[in-house]
């Protein structure tokens, strides 16, 4: 039974007159419906409507980006157009799966034939201009299963930053969409919440008092409800829904979605630019995105500011025409040629830039933030304390469970036939409890993200050196004080942090191991202080009271993990030399081990996920780098030879790794290497002049700020072993597109880093739309066929806006090799 709101004195403000153009039925005849075009989604000016453009890819089940989707000036504000089982679904709740789409120009109509396999259900969904939108339709062959009758219906989500505090109406009444989750709820005779809507008629329209968000949806029959879907859940959305019917075939949902447009609309310019600020000698240019119904920006200006606020302009000229990416056209303003170091900010077609600096410390506290609170906060077996602030207890203290063989997991992780364990599913295992970091936005501890982020950190102790001590960290205690220095560098107490988690592996299991987990879903989903997800004790299996919370320990003997975790140990066993000499020597020790182990034995090439390594000759290539630059052994080296079809084959990924035992190869690998890196470097370039900031943006689910950071810290190894073939520049381009230089926005990726930088962000504290300073997201998010997209206001899009701890090591590199690069020019 639908419950309407009570009338608000808000709603009762609006005019008769703005009701009856939200009702009017049919539609008025001047209306101008968007043109499907030749990218296959309907648009017109202010409003785009994307008909299963885009679909599940599998990673982490819903991601908010499927089905029917509204662009409205600009913003994709609606999304997930599509048959659901629940009125307010959670992440992992069921999903059709496509079968088909078939786009039909003659008739201006996208029809996606969709599924529920488990259920033996198919159905079309229909889309095509209509008045001001689109018509939707959903059409059964056959009729609704009965186990789905009064559960299956069309639901169409809204974004909630774009609409809370918007009000809504309908035939029925009418009220104010809230910015936090008041229900209303009832309870089932199951016992269990029952969502109810908010809102519900044949007619319904969010944000009447907004022509930039207004959207009316029409029902040809039946009510469609305005569910809060954050009562669910804290990632849920705003859910228009339509119950379809039971009993029939044909046309069972006919709706009409409508987006008001403004007259005239076009996108502000976005000046990308660096919210760091640059060097005096290095390239300087900002990108200028603008809309395609744009003039172009013509002058462009740049302003020195000084300490009085006077303005002078010490540059200017037309900005240079790049052209069209993705959507948008792009024009560039080149500033190289100021070098006074300064406070600036550019002025361009209409729009101005945030401040920034031109000085030669321009990147020199760049990494601090990240160091000095991302890096403590994400400490796993730690209780960490910021001034007045817990940032966490002291979580895990119970790990870990074995899990039995066979285990599947809902994240990715999952056992292979055999434990490879010498405990019995269900038992205890001790010995894990202490080191690790938290994987991301979530808790659990990743074996393949340990170790990279354990090698990354080690270059940068080996190859910079940095000395800053910020943080207390008392591992005896388990302790951690941010901004409180106990006379011990920082970077080498967080390599002992994360290698201590990986010798655990081997001291436990004798090998390295997936990782450790959470058991269930309502743990995993849990946010706030991870020390609250268990109890911190042991599991009694003999107790039926005990929670049985502790987390899960997926243990199959992977060889890719083996030589991951080997390299990372075999790094750290020359970074702790000195600072913990018995780690040290046990690393290294237990790296070796595992070499001759893998090479006596026929490899586990057991994969699921992303949890049981990276390709096993790529893993072994690092083993072997890393080995031979800790003991110098001629095997290595002969080995590394060897696998010179896997370095060919994946160059950019793996040649730069090589680099810092070139030395230590003979002259004809070294010849062979020059010879494909002169290759790889035309190759990279090919790539970077698809887009107009010269980095590889990639197209997948999960954005490509990884991508970028990892080509441009190639790019120094290169120029470092090559400097003829490899120019600074792609280093300092990639520095500058994780400062603001990127597509969408012109925002740092980097909490706290820069004039404007990532505050609402996927971390451990998301559901308080805030941020860990130093953390770095994964960035712009290239939705298909065109559209760039990285949510400043809504933190849940864990495939744009979640923190990574490898990411953090290998950005700390990164700004430590553009300062060696611009040191002394």
């Amino acid at each position: 039974m639908m419950h309407p709101s009570p009338t608000r004195p808000l709603a009762r403000r609006l005019t008769a007159a703005c009701l009856a153009a939200a009702f009017a039925w049919p539609l008025a005849a001047a209306a101008e419906a968007p043109v499907l075009n030749e990218l296959e989604y309907f648009h017109k000016r202010g409003l785009d409507v994307l008909a299963f453009s885009n679909y599940y890819d599998g990673l982490f089940s819903d991601a908010k980006h499927a089905g029917v989707e509204l662009i409205h000036h600009g913003v994709r504000t609606a999304t997930n157009g599509d048959v659901r089982l629940s009125p307010t679904p959670e992440q992992w709740d069921p999903v059709a799966l496509m079968v088909d789409r078939k786009v039909d120009a003659r008739t201006s109509t996208v029809t996606t034939r969709l599924g529920y396999a488990a259920h033996g259900f198919e159905y079309d969904i229909r889309v095509a201009p209509a008045g001001e939108g689109v018509r939707v339709q959903v059409v059964f062959d056959r009729p609704l299963p009965e186990a789905l009758a009064g559960k299956a219906g069309f639901n169409l989500e809204f974004l909630p930053s774009a609409y809370w505090g918007k009000a809504w109406v309908s035939e029925t009444g009418s009220g104010q969409l809230p910015l936090y989750p008041a229900g209303p709820t009832a309870r089932g005779e199951d016992g269990r919440p029952v969502r109810l809507p908010m809102a519900s008629g044949r007619s319904l329209t969010l944000a009447p008092e907004d022509p930039g968000r207004r959207v009316t949806l029409r029902a040809r029959e039946g009510e469609i409800g305005l569910f809060d879907g954050r009562n669910q859940a804290q990632n849920g959305w705003y859910v228009a829904r339509g119950l379809l019917p039971a009993g029939r075939t044909g046309v069972v949902l006919d709706w009409t979605i409508e987006g008001s447009t403004i007259p005239g609309w076009t996108r502000p310019t976005v000046i990308g630019h660096s919210q760091v600020g640059y060097h005096p000698a290095q390239r300087k240019v900002a990108v200028l995105e603008t809309d395609r119904n744009a003039e172009a920006p013509g002058r462009a200006r740049l302003l020195r500011i000084g300490a009085d606020g006077r303005e002078q302009e010490v540059l200017a000229a037309d900005a240079a025409e790049w052209g069209q990416y993705l959507r948008y056209r792009y024009y560039t303003f080149d500033f190289s040629s100021v070098r006074e170091p300064g406070l600036y900010a550019i002025e361009a077609a209409g729009q101005r830039s945030n401040a920034f600096r031109i000085a030669a410390d321009a990147y020199a506290t760049a990494w601090h933030p990240t160091l000095d609170v991302f890096f403590p906060v994400q400490m796993d077996h730690m209780f960490v304390n910021e001034a007045y602030r817990v940032w966490h207890g002291r979580p895990h203290m119970d790990d870990a469970r074995q899990v039995p063989p066979g285990k599947e997991h809902f994240d990715l992780f999952g056992q292979g036939p055999d434990l490879d364990s010498p405990f019995q599913p269900g038992e205890h295992i001790p010995g894990l409890n202490y080191g690790g970091w938290f994987d991301a936005g979530d808790f659990d501890i990743r074996t393949q993200t340990h170790y990279a982020t354990v090698m990354s950190l080690v270059d940068v102790w080996e190859e910079f050196r940095p000395l800053r001590d910020e943080t207390s960290i008392d591992q005896e205690k388990q302790h951690v004080e941010l901004h409180v220095p106990d006379g011990k560098p920082d970077l080498l107490q967080q390599i002992e942090h994360g290698t201590l988690a990986l010798i655990a592996q081997h001291r436990v299991f004798g090998h390295a191991i997936p990782g450790i987990v959470e058991p269930d879903l309502g743990q995993y989903t849990h946010l706030g202080d991870a020390a609250s997800k268990t109890d911190g004790k042991v599991d009694d299996p003999d107790d039926p009271d005990s929670p049985n919370d502790d987390r899960l320990a997926f243990t199959t003997n992977t060889t890719a993990l083996n030589y991951g975790s080997a390299a990372a140990l075999a790094a750290a066993s020359r970074a702790l030399r000195g600072y913990n000499d018995a780690l040290a020597e046990e690393c290294l020790a237990t790296a070796q081990k595992v070499w001759e182990f893998e090479h006596g034995r026929e490899p586990n090439l057991f994969r699921v996920g992303n949890t049981t390594g990276g390709d096993p000759e790529d893993e072994e290539l690092r083993a072997a780098v890393q080995l031979l630059a800790s003991t110098g052994e001629a095997k290595y080296a002969a080995r590394i030879a060897e696998l010179w079809p896997v370095i060919d084959q994946r160059f950019g990924f793996n040649g730069p790794a090589l680099v810092p035992v070139l030395d230590r190869m003979d002259e004809g690998f070294r010849a062979r290497m020059r010879e494909r890196a002169a290759r790889f470097r035309d190759e990279r370039a090919g790539m970077a002049s698809e887009n107009p900031y010269g980095v590889l943006i990639t197209r997948g689910g999960w954005a490509g700020n990884g991508a970028v950071i990892g080509l441009a810290n190639g790019n120094y190894r290169l120029h470092k072993a090559f400097p003829d073939l490899f120019d600074i520049e792609p280093t300092l381009q990639g520095l500058n597109y994780l400062y603001g230089t990127h597509p969408d926005s012109n925002i740092s990726f980097v909490s706290a880093v820069g004039a404007k930088s990532k505050q609402v962000a996927y971390g451990m504290n998301r559901a308080d739309f805030s941020f860990i300073a130093g953390g770095i997201v994964p960035g712009v998010l290239v939705l298909k066929p065109d559209f760039p997209e990285n949510k400043e206001d809504w933190p849940f899009f864990w495939g744009q806006n979640e923190y990574v701890v490898n990411l953090g090591a290998s950005y700390i590199y990164l700004v430590h090799a553009a300062q060696d690069l611009l040191s002394g020019r």
